[in-house]
């Protein structure tokens, strides 16, 4: 019999992380790896970087426990709060966010085209490039015309799929396959 009969599988993984302003660093080199292998932060200098929707979800989850600056842990609702200052649609990147995750896929950073995120299709994380390129848009908060296509060429140019996710106000996530359609 284990010791920890009280404990859940959850609790006794729990990851630490600090909180910083870009995200949520963790130290612990043996969580590294694991999280790296789940298509999870950026490594640098021996510690990893969750951003800010990747740290929701793991705590979302229970599998991460956040501490501030004083060694204070910092719910859900905090972490919320203090991102939101950073990056006003952080709510929306996160509801797009858990939602693919909650598919199966590997959701990673986006990169400088405009877009929120990477997606990989499932089972292919470290085989092979994203197939998807995702751009978060709420429900009442336009996109201009010249900005849609700007990312659409540049998806195209880099040979991905745009899908444009849009959370409606009520929280739920439509998907649209955005491309550019050439007339000869």
């Amino acid at each position: 019999m284990s010791q920890n009969k009280g404990l859940t599988p959850r609790q006794e993984a729990k990851i630490e992380g600090f909180l910083t302003d870009k995200g949520v660093k963790v130290k612990a080199k043996g969580r590294i790896e694991e999280l790296k292998a789940k298509g999870y932060g950026i490594e640098e200098n021996g510690e990893m970087l969750l951003n800010f929707c990747e740290a929701l979800h793991l705590t979302e989850r229970g599998l991460l426990d956040v501490k501030n600056d004083k060694g204070e842990t910092v719910s859900f609702q905090e972490i919320l709060r203090f991102s939101e200052k950073i990056d006003e649609t952080v709510w929306a990147k996160y509801m797009v966010y858990r939602d693919l995750r909650t598919r199966g896929y590997v959701v990673r950073e986006g990169f400088g085209v405009g877009v929120d995120f990477r997606v990989y299709d499932r089972g292919d994380y470290g085989k092979d490039t994203a197939k998807y390129l995702v751009l978060t848009l709420q429900e009442g908060k336009p996109i201009t015309l010249d900005k849609l296509t700007q990312i659409v060429r540049q998806c195209q140019s880099l040979k991905k799929e745009l899908v444009v996710a849009v959370m409606s106000r009520r929280g739920e996530i439509v998907y649209y396959s955005v491309s550019q359609l050439t007339l000869p």
